[in-house]
This record gives C-alpha cells, sequence and structure tokens, in this order.
C-alpha cells in the first residue's frame, strides 16, 4: 500500500479532513482519514507528502472533443457566428488534417487533461478512434462516443445506421478496464427521426450509452419550431427533405423516445421549465458547459432549474476550439456565478455544491458514481492534488472555496487514474510531454499555412 497525505483532504462524500490521508492499494482506495491514524495502522506502507496541497478525487469532464484540441485559438473569429465556426472547422478538418493528425490532436488534448486533474473524460469524436487511443494510450478514465456523421434524410437512415455501428463495434470491441465505448447522435437537427430512433433502440436494448448536443442555440431552437434560420438553408441547398417539429428540441427528442435510453444531453442553454420537466422524468443526464455556453454568445443554461429538479449533472469543457482551456475548476466557477445573478436563478449555489458537481456530480452524469467521484474504500483510486501554496490561494478558511474562487488548472500537481500516477512533481509519466507539443506545434503551423 501506498499512503498519499497532504494538508488537506476532500473526500466529497464527507467534510474535509486536515492533515489528511488515502490509502491506494491494487488501483483502488484502501483508506481514507487523518494521516496519524492512517500511518499508525499501516505501518509498512510507503509515504507520499504532497505536502501544501489539497488531496480530492478527481474532475470528471463530462463534454470534450479531443480529436479538436489543435485548434485552440483557431476558431475564436467566428465565436460571434456559430453557423461560419462550424462551417470553418468542418472544412478544414477534412481538407488539412490526416487520421494522424486528428489522432495527434486528442493525445495532446488528453495530456492538457492529465495535466488539469480531469481524470476521466466523456469524449465526442466524429473520428472516434482517435480519442479512444488517446485515453488509453496515456492511462485516463472514460467513454468515447462515437459521433454520427451529418445525416438529417431519412431516406438514408439504414445506410447511416449500419456504417455507424461498424465504427461503435469497433471501439466496443476493444474496450478496457477504463475505457468504454458509446455513440453521438450529434444534435436534433442532424440526425434524422428514423436514425434517431434506431440509435435509441439500440441503446437500450444493448446496454451503450449516448449523448446528444441539444438545445444548444436560439438558431437550433428557431429551426425545430419554425423551421427557419441558418440551419434550414443548408437543407433547402441540399435538397434535403426535412420536417421540423414545431417544439423544442428536447420535445422533440422525448416524442421520438430518445429520452427513454436516458441520454446525456450537452447544453441544454435554451431549455423550458416543462422541457427540463421531461428530461427529470426520464431520468436523463445533462451536460453542463459555461464557458463554451458564454463564449459563443449562446446563453447561460439554467443550473438550479436541473439541480432543483435532481437532475445529474456535471460540467463539460467542450472542445477547447470553443472553450480554450480543459479546465474544471474554471467551469465551476463560471457555474457558480452565472447561477448566482441568472434571473431564473432561484437558489444559490455553495462552492461546495460546485466542487462537488465537479466530481461526484460528473460521475453520476456518466452512470460511474459507484467507481468514482469521491474517494471512498473500495472505489477507484482516481485521485489528483491540487496545490495550495500560491500566495493569491492565502489564507484559506474553507478548501472548497479557495478551490472554486481561487485556484485553477494549472494548481494541479499530482494525477492518479486507477492507482497508476499520471503526473507527479511537475512532469508527466505517460506522455512525453515535449514531444507532443512539438508535433502539435508543427501541425498548428501547417493549418495557417
Amino acid at each position: 500500500m501506498k499512503i498519499y497525505t497532504a494538508k488537506n483532504l476532500l473526500p466529497i462524500s464527507g467534510k474535509p479532513i486536515t492533515d489528511g490521508a488515502v490509502g491506494v492499494s491494487d488501483g483502488k482506495i484502501a483508506a481514507v482519514g487523518k494521516k496519524r491514524l492512517l500511518t499508525s495502522e499501516f505501518p509498512d506502507a510507503g509515504i507520499i507528502d504532497l505536502g501544501d496541497a489539497v488531496i480530492m478525487p478527481g474532475f470528471v469532464n463530462v463534454h470534450s472533443h479531443l480529436e479538436l484540441s489543435i485548434f485552440r485559438g483557431f476558431l475564436d473569429r467566428f465565436d460571434n457566428d456559430f453557423s461560419s465556426w462550424l462551417i470553418t472547422l468542418t472544412k478544414t478538418r477534412k481538407e488539412k488534417l490526416t487520421g494522424a493528425d486528428i489522432k495527434l490532436s486528442a493525445e495532446f488534448g488528453a495530456a492538457e487533461g492529465i495535466r488539469a486533474g480531469v481524470t476521466c473524460f466523456a469524449d465526442i469524436g466524429r473520428y472516434g478512434e482517435a480519442g479512444f487511443e488517446a485515453l488509453v494510450k496515456t492511462g485516463l478514465r472514460g467513454i468515447v462516443f462515437q459521433e454520427t456523421e451529418f445525416s438529417p434524410d431519412s431516406k438514408t437512415a439504414n445506410t447511416d445506421f449500419a456504417q455507424l455501428f461498424e465504427k461503435f463495434k469497433s471501439l466496443h470491441e476493444r474496450e478496457t478496464d477504463l475505457v468504454k465505448a458509446g455513440i453521438s447522435p450529434h444534435a436534433p437537427y442532424t440526425v434524422s427521426s428514423e436514425l434517431f430512433g434506431k440509435i435509441a433502440e439500440a441503446s437500450i436494448l444493448a446496454g451503450f450509452p449516448i449523448t446528444i448536443h441539444a438545445s444548444e442555440s436560439n438558431e437550433e431552437e428557431n429551426l425545430m419550431a419554425n423551421g427557419k434560420g441558418f440551419f434550414a438553408g443548408i437543407f433547402e441547398v441540399q435538397g434535403i427533405d426535412w420536417n421540423y417539429p414545431g417544439s423544442s428540441s428536447i420535445e422533440y427528442l422525448s416524442r421520438l423516445g430518445v429520452l427513454s435510453a436516458k441520454p446525456l444531453l450537452a447544453h441544454c442553454v435554451t431549455v423550458s421549465e416543462s422541457d427540463m420537466d421531461l428530461i427529470a422524468a426520464s431520468d436523463a443526464r445533462i451536460a453542463h458547459c459555461p464557458k463554451s455556453n458564454a463564449k459563443f454568445g449562446h446563453g447561460v443554461a439554467p443550473f438550479d432549474g436541473f439541480i432543483k429538479r435532481g437532475i445529474k449533472v456535471g460540467f463539460g469543457s467542450d472542445s477547447v476550439a470553443s472553450n480554450n482551456s480543459c479546465d474544471l475548476l474554471e467551469e465551476a466557477r463560471f457555474a457558480a456565478l452565472f447561477a448566482r445573478v441568472t434571473r431564473r436563478s432561484k437558489t444559490f449555489q455553495t462552492a461546495e455544491d460546485m466542487i462537488k458537481t465537479a466530481t461526484l456530480g460528473g460521475a453520476e452524469a456518466l452512470g460511474l458514481e459507484n467507481e468514482i467521484g469521491s474517494l471512498e474504500i473500495g472505489k477507484q483510486a482516481d485521485i489528483i492534488a491540487v496545490s495550495t501554496k500560491n500566495i493569491a490561494q492565502q489564507p484559506i478558511y474553507d478548501v472548497c472555496a479557495s478551490l472554486l474562487f481561487a485556484s485553477n488548472a494549472r494548481d494541479v500537481i499530482f494525477t492518479m487514474v486507477g492507482g497508476r500516477e499520471l503526473f507527479a512533481d511537475g512532469e508527466f509519466l505517460s506522455v512525453d510531454e515535449k514531444e507532443i507539443s512539438a508535433k502539435a506545434q508543427e501541425l498548428s503551423s501547417r493549418l495557417v499555412s
């Protein structure tokens, strides 16, 4: 056994422990408590003192696109024009990136996650193999969702499903103890109703998870409710006969039976009270991405409405192409501040609430709460440490408040997944940081050439 100690320990499932410690054996948590008690009970254990830091469960990022990591900052000029952002991204990825480039981009993003204390990703990839290989190679935990192609035409639903399922099957057959596979029907307006039905039915029968971008923007809601706007224009140009449902995206998914599969719904910015009731009644989950939503000007999702209804919610960074950083502490901070000032908010979210959402909340949203998300005996040893040495964090009266309002990803000093150390003493232990950074720099130069 190894015992990791620090000035503070935050189990999430209980109150903070001063001079705390966590014992790790065979990849799992074997003991949690005061340092003096654990070292006395296990005198032969090796002791690693992380010093002036907070030991806590790793962050769970419930919505990412690791394969897009190379686009950090590349599309910022289109932040005020979501349609141009999507078109430019799709065109550039198709014309300038090879399969090897996309795998490099995903591994680069996974490395950033390790450095930021993210131990588990729910990652969506048009090239799902890239994200899958990145998580396996770097030692992270996660679910990789194979994303659909642009497939709104019902006439091709059978072919679309067959091709999609082959890609999913390829990932599913390579699953490990840490990395699993799922499917992502991209969004209500890019997937035909017939294809949605096939995916939802397969998910329920076979037991694999699905995730969907839903109620992300006013453009989406305008299309769904009125059949107008940018997306309607695309269908017209391409000669696709797409019948708008005349409802919200959530109502549409409910009518199709898709909510019965308990999908993870990303964004949910424009949801109504009745939409949230439908989500809660179906036990669907939500990936809350406050920074990405705000950067595009899409709005503020009603986080307190989710919590009030008992909806399982976690924080997602989205891609760094739309967010610019993979920092779950910052996501939690933005979420707290937005929730406190929005007119729709009815409750005051505490620092403890937000740190719990970034860890155990994310685990619950992915159905992994019995394995990760808190420091409890028998759970997987997905553990991080956040340094509290910086003068900008001092003094500390409340550990959760210090983490939420005075800390960020760069304060993470230790990351472990399943008992394996991935980052410690300022060094990556599963990634060659210099090599991957140099390759990413070369690729970025090619993008702008």
